[in-house]
């Protein structure tokens, strides 16, 4: 697998260092700081192959992190096993920094024993860790304690660990969803998806088990329900179930009970962590359209006309809202006018940036720019890059709705009418071009 692994500062020197197999020897640390860190163009391949060894690096800040091989392993398994590591890193000590790394080199390479077996991926969950590497690297040494992980390393309930008691029972869950479009001139979807997160954060004691309910096409269909209330949903349609076209779940939801029953059941976590991701493709409620339209005015001037309309309830607000124009190369100023926010031209990004702070539903904003330009000896077509956008809307584009959230202990024996709940929808803009 892995032969060696190595942490280079922004000047290439080694801070961290650990060979695993024989056929990686220490030329192999000069070999990636000369043809990678200090190379003359910069590398945007993550995986470099010298000499028949394979170099795959992730950088954090100014740190390198960079795997060594020489056999032909799995490289989407190294690049995950090298973002648990940084994730692993940044829950012990915080920022991945040369400084935090210099002060922290004891307990990385004690993390590294545990992660790592002869250039073998072991266990990189980070509550697990914690429970024998406490803060200062040192393991613990009771009776309990080791009693403790033998339990988390074997048991079947590795990521929550017994014994968890809160004042007040609370769980957190935030639907995120980003929204990627592309939209043609004429108001043709070229494409659009939407890609969302389930985020959770469980502050419940004892070992709960919950049970989640969304409104999944075949969930409902297989329940036979055919009606639900659009509350959740921002835009006008009465879509009760949605489409996802894949989903991705965390190690502790049971998946056979996903299969047999259409329901998610699992045991959490304590604290933050994300319990699934899903993507749909299917009648997507686009939170906005932009309707563009630029007209050339000789070869020296340009007229530009946006209108953004909101296609949400007008009860909701949107927020943070952000219209990029982009500008031809030749710009040399920008009259912009606008009822609504503030734009402005910015000639570094060769863009006008109209930023809206709140924007209701239903409404429709519009900006008008005269783009003054010079005359140049070129003879190429200004290609005319596409208007994008950013936003947050309080709603879930995909029509994702949380159904119902159930909590089950047994053993302290609280009902579930016991445990306060917090559900949130946010919708976040992706990559949402219209082309003008």
């Amino acid at each position: 697998m892995i032969g060696g692994l190595f942490i280079y500062n922004h000047k290439g020197e080694v801070l961290i260092s650990r060979v695993f197999r024989d056929d990686i020897g220490r030329n192999a640390v000069d070999a990636f700081r000369v043809n990678v860190i200090h190379a003359r163009q910069q590398v945007r391949s993550p995986v470099t192959n010298i000499a028949r060894t394979s170099f795959f690096h992730i950088k954090r800040s100014n740190i390198w992190v960079a795997a060594v091989t020489r056999q032909n392993v799995n490289a989407a398994m190294v690049f995950e096993f090298l973002h648990k590591m940084c994730e692993v890193m940044a829950a012990y000590f915080g920022k991945i920094s040369e400084e935090n790394i210099k002060n922290n080199f004891v307990l990385i390479y004690e993390i590294l024993d545990e992660i790592l077996d002869f250039g073998y991926p072991q266990n990189t969950d980070t509550g697990i860790l914690k429970t024998f590497i406490t803060q200062q690297g040192v393991k613990s040494q009771t009776k309990e304690e080791t009693a403790q992980i033998t339990s988390q390393v074997t048991g079947q309930i590795g990521w929550r660990r017994e014994g968890i008691k809160y004042r007040r029972n609370e769980f957190f869950l935030d639907v995120l969803e980003s929204v990627n479009l592309l939209m043609s001139p004429q108001g043709q979807v070229l494409s659009a998806h939407v890609a969302g997160r389930i985020v959770m954060k469980s502050y419940l004691s004892g070992m709960p088990e919950c049970k989640f309910g969304i409104n999944d096409k075949v969930l409902m269909e297989s329940k036979g329900k055919s009606s639900l209330d659009d509350s959740a949903r921002g835009g006008a349609s009465g879509k009760t179930a949605i489409a996802i076209d894949d989903c991705q779940f965390h190690q502790c939801v049971k998946l056979s009970k996903f299969e047999t029953e259409h329901s998610i059941s699992f045991i959490p976590p304590d604290g933050e962590f994300e319990l699934m991701r899903y993507r749909t493709t299917k009648d997507i409620s686009l939170p906005f359209r932009v309707i563009p339209l630029v007209r050339e005015v000789g070869r020296q001037k340009m007229e530009v006309k946006v209108v953004v309309k909101s296609n949400f309830k007008p009860s909701l607000l949107a927020q943070r809202v952000e219209v990029r124009i982009p500008t031809p190369l030749n710009t040399s100023g920008a009259q912009v006018i606008c009822m609504k926010g503030r734009a402005k031209y910015k000639a570094s990004e060769n863009a006008i940036v109209w930023k809206i702070k709140r924007m209701a539903g239903m409404k429709e904003c519009q900006l008008s720019a005269e783009i003054e330009l010079l005359n140049t000896d070129k003879g190429k077509k200004w290609t005319r890059p596409p208007i994008s956008m950013n936003f947050e809307v309080p709603f879930a584009p995909s029509g994702f709705k949380v159904r119902f959230l159930k909590v089950f202990e047994h053993k302290i024996n609280y009902s579930d009418h016991d445990v306060i709940k917090w559900v949130r929808y946010i919708g976040r803009s992706g990559l949402y071009e219209t082309r003008c």
